[in-house]
């Protein structure tokens, strides 16, 4: 999976907001960086070369992650972990960030607390979260094709996790009850280019949890056909580019 999560899902969903945030970051001046659920390592590749003077510490809860961003983004100290028990001592860090992981957190009350906890008196909380479902159209595009594919029972992963912390008021409100001060949460819309919307089916049917969802249910090969053609339909054929909003917020300790 993290192979296929970085070769199709990557250059395409994950670089252009990471670029943005590492930007939002470097302004910050921050001399001790903590990532959380860092993946395959675009956002820590990015913070290394926009704040290089940086200690990074990144980490995820998945080692198969760690491992593979370890080799990818050596630039870092890399540790698995669990946003919400993290290892580290209070205060520890000036700044914390996260791409597209908070929605993923299964208490983010504990999760958003730790983070407050290893936070200096004053550092930084910065993190991007999706938009509805329907204001990803690669993601939109992809779920109305699993829905083609099973009518009766399609995969909910996408509209309900990656997508279903799309309340900027929500998130806002579970930032204040862990004790931050919420400094800025406004909606970005970043363009992602595809070779193909095949690359972006394959990336998301073979590289996240809704490949599990499809094995219990069918056969691949076939799923991902129809998948592909819904795809097509709705973004076109060839070279692709599409709209996908985010919120991005960050807050103070």
């Amino acid at each position: 999976m993290p192979t296929a999560y970085e070769h199709y899902l990557v250059p395409v969903l994950f670089r252009p907001f990471a670029e943005d945030l590492a930007a939002r970051a470097a302004v910050l001046h921050p001399r001790r960086i903590l990532e959380l659920a860092s993946g395959t390592g675009v956002l820590t590749s990015a913070l290394t070369r926009a704040a290089p003077l940086a200690d990074v510490t990144a980490t995820d809860l998945n080692e198969a992650m760690v491992a593979f961003g370890a080799a990818r983004a050596p630039g870092a100290v890399w540790r698995q972990a669990d946003a919400q028990r993290l290892p580290f001592p209070d205060g520890a860090f000036d700044l914390v960030v996260c791409q597209f992981g908070v929605m993923f957190f299964p208490d983010r009350a504990a999760a958003f607390t730790e983070v407050h906890r290893v936070l200096a008196p004053g550092g930084r909380f910065l993190f991007n979260t999706w938009g509805p479902l329907t204001t990803h159209s690669f993601a939109a595009a992809l779920q109305a094709g699993l829905e083609r594919a099973f009518p009766d029972d399609p995969p909910q992963f996408l509209p309900t996790v990656p997508h279903g912390y799309a309340d900027p008021t929500q998130v806002a409100s579970d930032l204040t009850a862990a004790g931050f001060a919420v400094e800025e949460g406004h909606e970005l819309t970043l363009e992602g280019r595809a070779a193909s919307v095949a690359d972006v089916a394959t990336g998301f049917l073979t590289g996240t949890p809704v490949r599990a969802a499809i094995d219990e249910r069918s056969d691949g090969p076939a799923v991902q056909a129809t998948v592909v053609e819904e795809m097509t339909t709705r973004l076109g054929r060839g070279p692709v580019t599409a709209p996908m909003t985010a919120y991005v917020f960050r807050a103070a300790a």
